[in-house]
């Protein structure tokens, strides 16, 4: 059970959130702001010393999130907007049929039953274009990786997910969010290498990234770009 009030010291609001299961007095950042988590029965006067005494820190943190906010693209989601795929900027184009939707040959074609889409349609179409696509590119080379070594892939999903770039079950099934296509393919083929390695480890021994390595020989490169700049892969 959580109980929650609200406070400002100086010029940060926060919320004091009490909980039955913390046992510690912790700080969490949020895109609603800044929460002092305590023990249940914790006096309430720990609490607000714990964020003053780490005040200059918080501070830090809510910057750092201002300026990756302001490095969100913004989109109007129409057509002869430009959209990334690979790193690559290509215009959205209208397609005359569901046939000749697809993005490729420096294009991306979409096609809508609505001949005056709103943004909104226009951007639904557009990501569920873009999970096809995704779907299809992470698919083929997920296999020819695992047919590299030696290795079998039970299926293939994609979705959009909060926390985490990929995913690789017992039973060899792997999971991509469909997002990380919009990011150079060094990093797409990274990332497929981390999943498809999982298939050999289920863990981050050294094994692991020792077969990560030999097969892609710039994973630490590339996984730093993907950590530093994944904010930026919205659509």
């Amino acid at each position: 059970m959580k109980q929650a009030q609200d406070f400002i010291f100086e010029d940060i609001p926060y919320r004091l959130v009490r909980s039955s299961r913390r046992k510690r007095l912790g700080l969490v950042l949020s895109s609603g702001g800044v929460e002092v988590r305590i023990p249940q029965r914790c006096a309430a006067r720990y609490g607000h010393e714990f964020l003053q005494e780490n005040i200059q820190w918080v501070r830090a943190q809510l910057l750092a999130a201002d300026r990756r906010a302001a490095q969100v693209p913004q989109y109007q989601y129409a057509f002869g907007e430009s959209f990334p795929w690979l790193g690559q900027q290509l215009p959205l184009q209208r397609a005359t049929s569901s046939k000749c939707a697809g993005i490729g040959d420096g294009a991306i074609r979409l096609y809508t039953r609505y001949r005056q889409p709103d943004n909104t349609q226009l951007q639904t179409a557009l990501q569920r274009l873009y999970q096809r696509e995704a779907l299809a590119l992470l698919t083929q080379k997920s296999h020819v990786l695992a047919e590299q070594l030696g290795l079998s892939i039970s299926s293939v999903k994609v979705r959009r997910t909060k926390s985490k770039w990929g995913h690789c079950s017992i039973r060899g099934e792997l999971q991509f969010n469909w997002l990380v296509c919009l990011a150079p393919e060094p990093i797409v083929d990274y990332l497929v290498a981390h999943e498809v390695c999982h298939l050999q480890h289920h863990n981050h021994s050294r094994a692991f990234w020792d077969l990560v390595q030999s097969v892609c020989p710039r994973f630490k490169e590339l996984r730093r770009w993907l950590r530093d700049n994944g904010h930026r892969l919205i659509l």
